[in-house]
């Protein structure tokens, strides 16, 4: 019998276990502030589509630049355990907001903690795996992480099921997993030695393959017609979902993405990266189709296991294609540009969408989104050559 762990070294089932449980904290808020958003603070999809695309954008920079530092001194750890401890207070604060100004703040501090963490931890990543098993080790850390966001759900329905916690106790208690994360990274992740990794270090472009500008290009086309998930929600409650079901809802779909991420990181190793992501993205475009036309609460659940699917396809995969795509002593930045790229669609994607939606109806937004994700699609079959060899 297969060892379904082999080629998943340490670090990458500590980050794993970190990620879960932040986002166990993440993930009690993310089906709920929708709904608190609209129904308690009086916020439209308009204002929704700001406050996404302003927290997503917003890390954009800081992305580049804690991935550049990493680089720079060699050492990724300490950025990540700082990263961390940011978001869990920042989303904590939630609790008090008074108006979705206040959730606006409160979420670009998050994402100023997302954005200090997530290049150093994905090239931490990239450091620690074998280039073998890269796209496994890349899934596996994102199946952990929705694991995280299986549990962060349904423990808030049982909060408010049979406890009937509200929504502002739920944001506050996000402050115990939170700090958890911190604290993992800071006690049981090793620092990761790259050969070649020298403090004083600058980047330069020319030690970029010219292929990892082409794939940002076609992700940043991606990235523009992918708004939000929260609006998913929105679309889930039009359709007769009950807002109490909408964290079991939003389980599901993360359980969708924590069984196959790992399996489809696997085979992103096996059959190349490109066959993988595009499958993903022209999943999307089916998903996002059907819920233009979604008119039942059964038909909104079958199309978020579907959802799942796609990002069990391209998250993991997304990030392997970058490390095979610049070499090792580059990676934090390389990283950080790619994470910036996809921030800065954000906000243009988000607003869009929401302005698409009111101004056009739900279809006409959705169709943007079918329509890019084709577009990329076939963009990425086109312009980006499968890689011969990854970097190490």
């Amino acid at each position: 019998m297969k060892n379904p762990l082999k080629g998943i070294p340490k670090n990458a089932a500590v980050l794993g276990g970190a990620s879960l449980l932040n986002d166990v904290a993440s993930e009690m808020i993310a089906p709920l502030l929708p709904i608190f958003l609209t129904t308690t603070l009086g916020a439209g999809p308009a204002a929704l589509g700001i406050i996404e695309g302003v927290a997503e954008t917003t890390s954009s920079f800081l992305k580049i630049v804690s991935g550049y530092i990493s680089d720079k001194m060699g050492k990724r750890k300490g950025i990540v355990f700082w990263g961390y401890g940011i978001a869990a207070v920042s989303r904590t604060l939630i609790s008090v907001a008074t108006s979705w100004v206040h959730v606006l703040m409160l979420r670009f501090a998050d994402r100023v903690g997302k954005g200090i963490r997530t290049a150093p931890r994905d090239a931490l990543l990239a450091d620690s795996a074998e280039p073998a098993f890269r796209g496994k080790v890349f899934g596996f850390h994102r199946a952990l992480d929705h694991a995280g966001a299986v549990l962060g759900p349904l423990i808030a329905f049982l909060f408010i099921k049979e406890w009937n916690f509200d929504y502002r106790t739920i944001f506050f208690l996000t402050l115990i997993p939170g700090l958890l994360s911190a604290i993992v990274i800071g006690a049981l992740v090793k620092e990761k030695v790259v050969e070649g990794k020298k403090a004083g270090f600058v980047f330069k472009w020319g030690s970029i393959d010219g292929q990892f500008n082409k794939y940002l290009i076609v992700l940043f086309i991606f990235t523009l017609g992918n708004a939000s998930d929260a609006f998913l929600i929105l679309r889930a409650i039009d359709a007769g979902v009950s807002k109490t079901f909408i964290p079991v809802l939003w389980a599901g779909f993360n359980l969708v993405k924590f069984v196959i991420s790992t399996p489809g990181g696997a085979l992103s190793d096996k059959i190349g990266r490109r066959p993988v992501i595009i499958t993903g993205w022209l999943i999307y475009a089916v998903i996002y189709a059907a819920f233009a036309f979604a008119s039942t609460a059964l038909h909104i659940t079958l199309i978020f296991a579907g959802y799942g699917v796609y990002y069990a396809l391209t998250e993991g995969v997304e990030r392997a294609f970058v490390a095979d795509l610049v070499p090792a002593e580059v990676r934090g930045t390389a990283f950080g540009i790619y994470n910036a790229v996809i921030g800065v669609a954000a906000l243009p994607a988000s607003v869009l969408f929401g302005l698409i939606w009111k101004y056009y109806g739900t279809e006409a937004a959705f169709f943007w989104s079918v329509a890019l994700a084709a577009f990329a699609s076939l963009g990425l079959l086109i312009f980006v050559r499968p890689i011969k060899k990854a970097a190490a």
